[in-house]
C-alpha cells in the first residue's frame, strides 16, 4: 500500500462531515470553451493556428484583451497570514477558503479566477511576485493578508499596474457595511451625516470601512484598537494607525471603547472583543449595531435587539448578513465590463450606492441589505461601477 492511499484511509472518516465531503477533490476544475474533435480543430486551437494569434497579440498587444480569457480572470491572491477568523494557518491550508472565493467570483459575477497561495510573506517578495505573474491576468483580488503589510502591498500594486487590484477584506467589507448603514440610517429617519460612529477592530476591514464612512459624509467616527481608542497624539502607532488618527474622531476621544460607545449612534464591530450588555445599553436611542465577528458577534444579535434598532452580523443565521459576497462579484464584473484598470473610491461608493438603493421600499428592522441570492444585486453593482469607471476616466480606450 502506497503512503498516499495509507494516509487516505487513515482520514476516510472525515469524510462523515458533509464539509469534508464537499470539499474532497477540490471545489474547482478547469474547462475548456471550445471542442477539439478532429485534427483541422487541433490546428486551430494549437499548432498552428494558434501561432497567427500570438503573432497579432505581440504586434497588438491590447488584442490580448479579445483573443485570450486573461479579460475575466482574476487572480485570487493569498499569503494564507489572516484566513478567516483562523489567523496565519499558512497558504496550504488557505486554498479551501481561496477555491470558495472563486467558486462565489464564477456563480455569482460569472467571473474565472483562480486561487493562488504564495509561499512568503514579505510585503517586497509578494509584490513581486505578483507583478511578475500580471500578465496572465485582467485583474488581482487580494484575499486573507494581514494588516498592517495588505495596505502596503494594495498600494504598491496598485502603483505598478494597470489592471483592477481589489483587496476584499477592506473594500468589500466596506462597500456592503457601507451600503447596510445608509439604510438603517434612513430606517431610523437619520443619514451618515447624524451618526456618531464607534468601530471596534483597526485591521483591514476596520481601517477600509471607516475611511469609506468619512468619505460617504460620516457625521463622527472614532476606531478602536486593543490599546484603546485611536486618537491624534497617542504614541506607539504604526503608520496606519497615525493617518487614520488625523482623519476620525473629530471628538477626541481617548481611554476604552466602553467609555467610546455611551451615547454612541452606531457599533461596527471588527473584531473579536466581546463587548457587554452593559456598555450596549449606554448606546443612545435608535442604536444601530453591526457586530460582525464571525462565528462569535461582539454582541449576541438576542442582547443587541434589547437596544437597537437595527443589527446586523456577518452570519447567514442571523437577518441582514454582511457579506462580501455582496460586493467582490459585481465590482470585478463592472470594472471588467468598463474595462477598467483600476478600482477607485468613487466606484466604491457607487457599488455601495447601487446596493443600498435594491432594499428600496421594503426597507424594514431586518431587511436593510439584499440577501447574496438576490438576482439583482450583480447587475446593480456591475453597472453602477461600469457607469462610475467611465466617468473617473480609469476605462481603456
Amino acid at each position: 500500500m502506497t503512503t498516499v492511499s495509507r494516509t487516505q484511509d487513515q482520514h476516510a472518516h472525515l469524510d462523515e462531515d458533509p464539509a469534508f465531503a464537499l470539499h474532497r477533490g477540490g471545489k474547482l476544475h478547469i474547462s475548456s470553451s471550445v471542442d477539439v474533435h478532429d485534427h483541422e480543430g487541433l490546428s486551430l486551437a494549437y499548432t498552428p493556428g494558434v501561432a497567427r494569434v500570438c503573432d497579432a497579440i505581440a504586434e497588438t498587444p491590447e488584442l490580448v484583451e479579445t483573443y485570450t480569457w486573461k479579460s475575466n480572470l482574476v487572480a485570487v491572491v493569498t499569503d494564507g497570514t489572516a484566513v478567516l477568523g483562523l489567523g496565519d494557518i499558512g497558504p496550504e491550508a488557505s486554498l479551501p477558503v481561496m477555491e470558495g472565493k472563486s467558486l462565489l467570483f464564477k456563480q455569482f459575477g460569472d467571473v474565472d479566477s483562480v486561487p493562488i497561495a504564495l509561499g512568503c510573506t514579505g510585503v517586497d517578495e509578494i509584490v513581486e511576485t505578483v507583478v511578475r505573474m500580471a500578465p496572465s491576468f485582467g485583474g488581482i483580488n487580494l484575499e486573507d493578508i494581514a494588516a498592517p503589510r495588505c495596505f502596503e502591498i494594495e498600494r504598491r500594486l496598485r502603483e505598478r499596474l494597470d489592471i483592477p487590484v481589489f483587496h476584499d477584506d477592506q473594500h468589500g467589507t466596506a462597500i456592503v457595511t457601507v451600503a447596510a448603514l445608509h439604510n438603517a440610517a434612513r430606517l431610523t429617519g437619520r443619514t451618515l451625516a447624524d451618526l456618531r460612529v464607534v468601530v471596534s477592530g483597526a485591521g483591514s476591514a476596520g481601517v477600509a470601512v471607516t475611511k469609506m464612512l468619512i468619505d460617504g459624509g460620516i457625521g463622527d467616527i472614532a476606531v478602536a484598537d486593543s490599546k484603546g481608542m485611536i486618537h491624534d497624539g497617542r504614541e506607539g502607532l504604526n503608520p496606519v494607525k497615525q493617518e487614520l488618527a488625523g482623519i476620525s474622531n473629530r471628538a477626541g476621544l481617548r481611554g476604552s471603547i466602553e467609555s467610546a460607545l455611551a451615547g454612541a449612534d452606531v457599533f461596527i464591530g471588527l473584531s473579536a472583543g466581546e463587548v457587554p450588555e452593559s456598555v450596549v445599553a449606554t448606546m443612545a436611542d435608535d442604536a444601530i449595531i453591526f457586530a460582525m465577528a464571525n462565528p462569535k458577534p461582539e454582541v449576541h444579535p438576542d442582547v443587541a435587539r434589547k437596544y437597537a434598532s437595527v443589527v446586523a452580523t456577518g452570519r447567514s443565521d442571523f437577518p441582514n448578513q454582511i457579506n462580501n459576497v455582496l460586493a467582490f462579484p459585481g465590482v470585478f464584473r463592472g470594472a471588467f465590463d468598463a474595462r477598467a484598470t483600476d478600482i477607485t473610491e468613487n466606484m466604491k461608493l457607487a457599488a455601495a450606492e447601487a446596493l443600498a438603493g435594491l432594499v428600496g421600499d421594503d426597507l424594514a428592522a431586518d431587511y436593510v441589505i439584499p440577501s447574496a441570492f438576490d438576482p439583482r444585486v450583480v447587475p446593480a453593482v456591475s453597472a453602477a461601477v461600469a457607469a462610475q469607471a467611465r466617468e473617473d476616466g480609469v476605462v481603456r480606450a
